[in-house]
């Protein structure tokens, strides 16, 4: 049965439908009409509106009483996360906000994979969306000379990343100029010229953004690595959705870390007895049953084995409904390397969709390392996550359905999902179950890297303190990577503070949440029912998630 809106939900429903509005991206992700023809307003003067909207939704926020115990996890969850957002907005990050993965130097482009493209009026939005990257460009360095104005500027590392990242973009067969093709689509000869300037003009807006970064930004950005422990504990608030304890956590960081390698060394021992963890890997990677020879055999796998899970969990450890069953696996357009998820649209009529951005060349791939992947972008994962959020309209406001997402929580869970499917027997073959613990050993490696670079802890040697080339040689020596994969993970931790530990360690947390609730129901302990009921309540952040759990 639909529950009767409260208060607290109309007001939610009126600030997603207000971040629609702010936000054209946005709108796209989440499938709301409007704004296909649109990019965000990345300038200072959209940040101040954003800072000053959100002090006013605060106050509305606070002011309502709740009326039962979904409006009392609204109001915790919406107060805690307006209240961080207004905070960091304080400290002045916004004006350095580049880094190599997740600013708008990357977002502004990124929203493209996942706009419509299916007929002839997608594409007369798309070219004005693709017109309007000049207008999104401009603000956004109209906000970082903000920064440069007030001593306030990314490092170095990430801005020099970025100049070479975005040949790209900028090269003569970039992503605009491909893009612009509009391949598979029929479409007319004037709108096919019309593409073709925009394409053009979206290029030379990012070229203009490259050449800013070059000749202004770099020769005035700071050498300084770390952020420093009072903005690196409000960014690890911001992506745990929960306050811990840095020094603690750096130092069970070090003994997770040396726990799983413990583990992993037991497993590689059962592939290969005797053999160290690199001798158990190479044995894999020469085994031609394990091989992938093509991205074309890469998606047609990913998509068995994601249809093959939703299948046999659906059919015994969680309930998922007919619009989560639908999962389609694609191969990115992008050569990153990063695997990502993005959620389905509100009606589901984009399902939801698990990407792979294979890196330039690279054309084999070894299926024992990514078959956890699977699971952890797919189902039990992100999908079944984030699929179930959007789905429970039943219970829950646009807000937390549409827009609520806490990194501590969704990638916790998603690491919580891979230990899950070992623990019912999806990674019995000690192949998979080797891949599956090199992931947790990177994941548990970057906490203490993270932690050790921006609090500026000595090394684990005690040679001094962590910087670029320790932490290189600290991570080469813990996971099982290409070099320049991991220089590119290893600049992700050096400018995006506060994120991917919060992998590992939501994980930690949605652990003890479970084994907490399980010690109080005792013998009426039911983990399904734990699961449907903790994916109901959405991505709230994990101190929300603790006491809406455990009161």
């Amino acid at each position: 049965m639909t529950r009767l809106p409260s208060k607290i939900d109309e007001l939610s429903n009126a600030w997603v439908a207000k971040l629609a509005e702010l936000s054209p991206s946005f709108a796209t992700y989440a499938g709301f009409p409007g704004g296909e023809d649109k990019l965000d307003d990345t300038s200072p003067a959209a940040s101040k509106h954003y800072y000053e909207l959100e002090k006013e939704m605060l106050a509305k926020v606070e002011a309502l009483e709740p009326v039962d115990k979904i409006d009392e996890v609204t109001k915790d969850a919406l107060t805690s996360n307006l209240k961080l957002s207004i905070e960091i907005y304080e400290t002045g990050l916004w004006k350095r906000n580049l880094d190599v993965i997740a600013s708008p130097a990357q977002g502004i482009r990124d929203i493209f994979d996942l706009s419509p493209t299916a007929t002839e009026a997608d594409w007369v939005n798309l070219n004005k969306r693709m017109r309007a990257v000049k207008g999104a460009v401009d603000g956004y360095i109209e906000t970082l000379r903000v920064g440069i104005k007030d001593g306030e500027t990314p490092a170095h590392r990430q801005v020099a990343w970025v100049i070479n990242d975005l040949d790209n973009i900028t090269g003569a067969d970039g992503f605009f100029t491909r893009f612009a093709k509009a391949e598979g689509v029929e479409l007319s000869d004037a709108l096919r010229a019309e593409l073709t300037e925009a394409g053009a003009i979206a290029t030379a807006a990012y070229a203009e953004l490259q050449a800013f970064l070059r000749n202004e930004l770099a020769p005035v950005a700071t050498h300084e690595d770390a952020i420093g422990r009072e903005r690196y504990s409000l960014l690890s608030q911001t992506f745990l959705g929960a306050k811990i304890d840095l020094d603690e956590t750096y130092q069970w960081g070090i003994e997770e870390l040396a726990r799983v390698t413990a583990e992993q060394e037991a497993v590689a021992n059962e592939i290969l007895p005797g053999a160290t963890v690199k001798e158990a890997i190479a044995h894999l990677d020469a085994d031609p049953t394990n091989k992938l020879h093509s991205t074309e055999e890469l998606q047609a796998w990913m998509q068995n084995l994601s249809d093959t899970a939703i299948e046999k969990l659906g059919a015994t450890h969680f309930d998922i409904p007919e619009q989560l069953r639908t999962l389609e696996c694609m191969i990115a357009p992008t050569n990153s390397g990063v695997i990502y998820y993005t959620g389905p649209t509100d009606d589901f009529s984009r399902p939801g969709r698990m990407w792979w951005s294979v890196p330039a060349g690279v054309t084999e791939f070894d299926t024992w390392r990514e078959t956890t992947t699977v699971y952890h972008e797919g189902v039990p994962g992100h999908h079944l996550q984030i699929a179930t959020q959007v789905y429970n309209r039943a219970e829950l406001n646009d807000w937390r359905r549409l827009a609520s997402w806490c990194s501590g929580h969704g990638e916790g869970w998603a690491l919580y999902a891979e230990r899950l499917m070992q623990e019912l027997g999806f990674l019995d073959n000690p192949a998979d179950r080797l891949g599956m613990l090199d992931g947790q050993r990177m994941r548990a490696a970057r906490v203490v890297l993270d932690l050790g670079v921006h609090l500026g802890k000595p090394r684990l040697d005690g040679t001094g303190k962590w910087d670029f080339e320790y932490a290189l040689d600290f991570m080469s020596k813990n996971v099982n990577m290409s070099p320049e994969f991991i220089n590119f993970e290893v600049h992700r931790y050096f400018g995006w503070p506060g994120q991917a530990p919060s992998y590992k360690i939501g994980q930690r947390i949605w652990e003890q949440i479970r084994d907490e609730a399980k010690a109080r129901a005792g013998a009426n302990w039911d983990i399904k029912k734990f699961h449907k009921d903790a994916l109901n309540l959405g991505a709230l952040g994990l101190d929300n998630l603790r006491r809406a759990i455990l009161g």
